[in-house]
């Protein structure tokens, strides 16, 4: 008899993990935790669509499992995802749920606003995210090669010229730069500590702001002039084709 393809452990550890996932309720409240801020199980349940007692009854599935960490604040308690990993892996979910034809209404403005630009946890994803990591390829700065990114010594130096601090690559356990499967775009885009150094400076320079309860970031004037100044990115490249 042979033996199978993987541990049974780590089967039995996908399994657990694709049942929670599955559930509807429990795959909105992951996603509203997707744009890198903690919020309170009031909040959730809003996004997941259900009432209180079953909210409480998912996020302690989902903590139990460590997909969630819970912070304290008060009497508030607060939640988001426990790690980054969790956020490229539901990128990659939500990737592969969009092949095929939709079975839903046309998409409204926030999902066109998701589109444009968002946030992947701590990066920048959307049609900006993708854009970003092609003009970085293209000028040899950060190199793509079947799923791994390398930032190069040019790519420092440019990102560096833009006051964009950039961590040194050792002494971390999480990589300098990686890419993530865009799910609308389904190309990928940057994470990593470069990916989310990117999305910090946008945020504290103005050149986007977040648009209240959605993972949608909007590209201010000042970020429509900067990012076509810096990385070739004109406001008719993030227009719906």
């Amino acid at each position: 008899m042979t033996s199978p393809p993987f541990p049974t452990a780590s089967a039995n550890g996908i399994a657990t993990i694709a049942a929670l996932i599955g559930d509807p309720a429990r795959a909105n409240i992951l996603s509203a935790l997707m744009g890198g801020q903690a919020l309170t199980a009031g909040e959730l349940s809003w996004h997941a669509s259900v009432g209180a007692p079953t909210t409480s009854a998912h996020l302690a599935k989902l903590s139990e499992a460590g997909l969630l960490a819970v912070e304290r604040q008060g009497r508030h308690r607060y939640y988001r995802l426990a790690s980054p990993d969790i956020a490229q892996a539901m990128e990659s979910l939500m990737a592969v749920a969009a092949v095929g034809p939709r079975r839903h209404r046309p998409p409204g403005p926030k999902d066109e606003a998701l589109r444009t630009a968002r946030t992947c946890y701590d990066h920048l994803a959307g049609r900006l995210g993708t854009k970003l990591a092609d003009t970085l390829n293209e000028r040899g700065f950060v190199i793509l090669d079947d799923g791994s990114a390398l930032v190069t010594d040019d790519g420092r130096d440019f990102l560096g010229g833009l006051g964009l601090a950039i961590p040194e690559a050792g002494g971390h356990r999480r990589p300098l730069c990686r890419v993530c499967l865009d799910w609308s775009e389904r190309r990928p885009h940057l994470a990593g500590r470069l990916g989310a150094a990117l999305l910090t400076c946008s945020l504290e320079r103005g050149w986007i702001v977040r648009i209240p309860d959605s993972r949608a970031v909007a590209i201010t004037d000042a970020g429509s002039k900067e990012f076509a100044t810096n990385f070739g990115i004109a406001p008719e490249h993030l227009a719906a084709k």
